[in-house]
């Protein structure tokens, strides 16, 4: 944009209007510039300034003029039709976009060669620094995963480390950036902090060294009393209400409001903490804490729920806070739960009372972990009848509040995959093992540290079976969904790989389920500078993420391969039949186990508290007016329909493939 300086007449009038400088030849406008908005403003160092035509309407109707008023402003350039009024201190050392609005705030400055947070390093799970891991705008929660828990790799971590760092150099400067229609009102000092397009600041108390990675499409809202010092805010996410902030970064959708005080962690996408506390976690997509005495401390999550009350405890030894605990996707803790770290607890768990007895139940997913006279009891795999997993499942990728279109993090959402599945074949392996070794009649068994009854362990078994039904089932029927074959030939043509990739185990990168050999591969290239940049890791994390379904064929077809005994290419009709049916029947046994749990709520136990003045018919019609009918519940509907669909596939599938048995 080209610039000129003030004329003789344009200075007489800013001095006019009780502005001051100590260099009116440092001033630089826009060829259409005019000074009338500009009053009570004292200028040094370098300026330069656009024009003043908009008018901006205030809640209410309340009209305020673009323009400078009432202000210190040192070393900035002012885009065109800015607001800045009754700033108490000063502007200094910043970059100011079109439209913005500043308005009753105590300072805005930049010092030195700032990062704006990036390069800062924070101490994840051990609080004594052994994973701490340097956060940047551009972290996704699969980078992070691998800083945090590869270090095994000293050599691929340093070089991680070293790309970061230079991004860091790359972005670091001596002037701050606010970008295009910004509003910052009744704010404190906000000190090396970048300030991305379309940002909104309400009320914010104090904020110093950070990024605020706002765009358009996703912009971020920080609102009254918080306070942040070196942090990244991604975009679309929300921080309000007196929320304490210190070395994080914080995710893209993620909200923190009412008091919650998170310091040494990182929160990635669609997390949300209100109330209670975090400290040195590592909270993948949707880690969820609503309440006010929760604590989450030293912790690996991701699609977790923390009840109220809930409190981890890393102090187990003199030498300090030095263990960590993992629980895997999708699990659950009640309210008054504790775990003792270290433990390591199987995804989609439900975590009931206290443990203190550091169990391993990761090959034990889908399980209830319940403490009775200070035993950890386990009743395994009984979470896959449970309705609220399925609707668990069902309301992460509708509450994927991400609205930008670079998502950071790559996300899948499936309940059954080869990373849930490969468990599941472990924990057959288990109890089948336990039941080897102790005797079927035994009335307990004992793994890890916990207590397994007898009837759990044979009903885990049964569980385990019919879930690996049906995702081995689900995998063969929409591989061959759709398409007319003429003969058994196309029918194996159909089923062959489109790749190699996906056989051996698998990996839930803090959200992104691969298989193992392309995270070496990832890993291997960064190592050998095929991945350079940032950039180009994130890439190849798409990539890996776009391809799943791909890779998850070819791990299924070798399981249903080792099932039947024999490749695919020697696979006949009958064969994809019994498949068919037994999947089919996993389907509808485990839809029926959900239906039998729903109708649960609708017992007489569960109307307690339903018609307080009433007999037993004002409670029935109390009930029946706040819950509904049993019958008529949207997800009782919905198992319902779901029988029907897939009953439905499975026959036309059958249908389709019939003629050839001849």
């Amino acid at each position: 944009m080209p610039y000129r300086k003030l004329t003789a007449a344009e200075i007489t009038q800013l001095q006019q209007q009780h502005c001051t400088c100590d260099n009116w030849d440092n001033i630089q406008v826009v060829p259409s510039f005019t000074p009338q908005y500009v009053k009570h403003v004292h200028f040094t160092g370098n300026i330069q300034l656009g024009v003043f035509e908009k008018t901006f309407i205030l809640d209410g109707g309340i009209p305020r003029h673009s323009g400078l008023y009432h202000s210190s402003i040192h070393n900035c350039t002012i885009g065109n039709n800015v607001y800045i009024s009754r700033i108490h201190r000063y502007i200094a050392n910043y970059q100011i976009g079109d439209d913005c609005f500043i308005e009753n705030t105590e300072c805005i400055t930049t010092t030195e060669n700032t990062s704006f947070g990036n390069g800062i390093r924070v101490s994840v799970l051990n609080e004594t620094g052994g994973r701490s891991i340097a956060i940047c705008n551009k972290l996704s929660s699969q980078l992070a995963y691998i800083m945090t828990l590869y270090r095994h790799r000293a050599a691929t971590i340093e070089r991680i480390d070293q790309i970061i760092q230079d991004y860091t150099n790359q972005i670091s400067a001596n002037y701050g950036t606010i970008g295009k229609q910004v509003q910052i009102t009744s704010c404190g000092t906000i000190k090396n902090v970048y300030i991305g397009d379309y940002a909104r600041l309400e009320s914010a108390n104090e904020l110093k060294n950070g990024s605020i990675n706002s765009n358009a499409a996703d912009p971020i809202y920080i609102g009254n009393g918080v306070m942040a010092k070196n942090f990244i805010l991604s975009s679309g996410a929300q921080v309000t209400e007196a929320t304490l902030i210190e070395n994080c970064f914080i995710g893209q959708g993620t909200q923190l409001g009412k008091h919650f005080s998170i310091y040494d962690s990182v929160y990635f996408s669609n997390c949300q903490g209100f109330h209670g506390e975090a400290c040195a976690i590592f909270g993948g997509p949707f880690t969820v804490t609503h309440h006010k005495s929760s604590l989450l401390i030293a912790g690996m999550f991701s699609f977790l729920n923390a009840g109220s009350g809930s409190n981890q405890s890393n102090h187990m030894y003199k030498l300090g806070p030095i263990h960590q605990g993992v629980v895997e996707r999708g699990s659950k803790t009640t309210s008054d739960s504790y775990v003792l770290w270290p433990a390591k607890i199987g995804a989609f768990s439900l975590v009931m009372g206290r443990h203190h007895h550091h169990s391993d139940t990761s090959n034990l997913p889908f399980s209830y972990l319940i403490e009775n006279d200070d035993d950890t009891h386990i009743v395994p795999g009984v979470n896959l009848r449970s309705v609220g997993t399925i609707r668990d499942a069902q309301k992460w990728p509708k509450r994927d509040k991400r609205k930008d279109p670079e998502k950071l993090d790559q996300i899948n959402f499936n309940l059954l995959s080869p990373y849930t599945i490969q468990k599941m074949y472990a924990g057959i392996n288990i109890l089948e093992t336990l039941k080897e070794l102790s005797g079927e009649t035994s009335e307990t068994y004992t793994y890890q540290s916990t207590i397994i009854k007898h009837s759990s362990l044979f009903n885990g078994i049964k569980y385990y079976q019919m879930a690996i039904n049906k995702f081995l089932g689900n995998s063969i029927i929409k591989r061959l969904e759709i398409t007319p074959f003429k003969s058994i030939d196309e029918i194996r043509n159909r089923l062959k790989p489109d790749t190699a990739i996906g056989t051996g185990s698998w990996v839930d990168l803090s959200g992104m389920i691969a298989p193992q050999s392309q995270i070496d591969q990832l890993l291997n290239d960064i190592d050998n500078n095929v991945l350079q940049t940032l950039d180009d890791i994130n890439q190849r994390f798409q990539s890996i993420h776009a391809n799943y379904y791909s890779y998850e064929w070819t791990w299924a077809l070798q399981k249903i391969e080792e099932r039947l005994g024999k490749p695919y290419t020697e696979f006949t009709v009958q064969d994809i039949i019994d498949i068919a049916l037994t999947w089919k029947k996993s389907v509808v046994d485990l839809d029926q186990l959900l239906y039998e749990d729903a109708k649960k709520e609708f017992t007489l136990i569960s109307k307690t508290g339903f018609g307080v003045d009433g007999d037993k018919t004002t409670k029935q019609l109390d009930f029946i007016n706040v819950r509904g009918q049993f019958e008529n519940n949207p997800f009782v509907k919905e198992v319902q329909q779901h029988i029907e669909k897939k009953s439905a596939l499975c026959q036309e599938l059958i249908d389709r493939i019939s003629p050839l048995l001849a």
